[in-house]
């Protein structure tokens, strides 16, 4: 409206009647307006003829002539209400703007403490990686002593060789004896690679312990892991090749075996290519 100065909203909290040119335009008009009735009465009627009036004649009289008045403040006071209500929408504005500024910050700020909470479980999942790493390069070589110096076997490992793996072992590699037994399972038939993981009661134990453990790691690295990454190495390294073949015997056993029947002889090895 023309002569209305804007309100800030940070003002939205004063009152309406301060410095209003409404109020005060208000004021001027009335004291005008009392001063013309009063020259009014005083040259058209006269003081004492009007304070001789009847009651009902003068309160007509001046229900008339304070009706413009009574209207001029009605319309003050609509263009006052309005102006305070626009002033409380501007402080809501101002204070929706204020929240939603917090909820954003609130939302940086938990994003922020979910990445750092998933670094850390990240970190620990490494440390604690690196030792189940070795505990599970540990049991497969006892599955490896097990089926490869076992009495009947005629393909008896060399114990200069066994030496020299359980040393790389203790050396930081943990995939060694994984490796090997991928490799020997490279060379040898189905049937062996059954007998090789669930040929005898202490066998079966160890893999069984194998594979308990790798999926254990493997639901701790899901639990830290958005992008699977670290679970995808898991299974590509040597150890998660060697699970995925445990998993692959124990789901199809070669025809004529039952898994926990041990009716055959765990170290024969009929069909197998020459082992290098």
């Amino acid at each position: 409206m023309i002569g209305e100065q804007p309100e800030s909203p940070a003002n939205a909290y004063h009152s309406p009647y301060d410095q209003d040119w409404r109020v005060l335009g208000g004021l001027a008009v009335t004291l005008v307006y009392l001063g013309l009735m009063a020259i009014y009465i005083s040259a058209q009627v006269g003081w004492t003829a009007f304070s001789q009036l009847s009651v009902e004649r003068m309160g007509s009289f001046l229900e008339g002539a304070f009706a413009p008045l009574a209207f001029l403040w009605l319309v003050i006071g609509y263009f006052l209400q309005k102006k305070e209500l626009r002033q409380n929408t501007d402080a809501m504005n101002l204070q929706f703007v204020e929240i939603q500024k917090s909820a954003e910050q609130a939302v940086v700020q938990t994003e922020a403490m979910a990445r750092s909470e998933l670094h850390q479980r990240r970190e620990s999942f490494l440390k604690i990686a690196e030792v189940v790493h070795n505990q599970l390069g540990t049991v497969v070589g006892l599955l490896y002593l097990s089926s490869q110096m076992a009495e009947g076997n005629e393909q008896r490992v060399p114990a200069e060789k066994l030496a020299e793996l359980w040393a790389q072992l203790t050396r930081n590699d943990p995939d060694i004896f994984s490796r090997e037994m991928l490799r020997l399972m490279v060379l040898s038939s189905e049937q062996y690679h059954y007998k090789l993981l669930f040929g005898t009661e202490i066998r079966t134990r160890h893999t069984e312990n194998f594979e308990h453990t790798f999926e254990r790691l493997l639901n701790a690295a899901r639990a830290c892991d958005e992008d699977g990454m670290i679970t995808d190495a898991l299974m590509g390294s040597a150890h998660g090749n060697f699970y995925r073949r445990i998993q692959e015997l124990r789901k199809n056993p070669p025809a004529g075996f039952t898994f926990g029947v041990y009716d055959f002889d765990p170290d024969s090895r009929e069909g197998d290519l020459p082992v290098l």
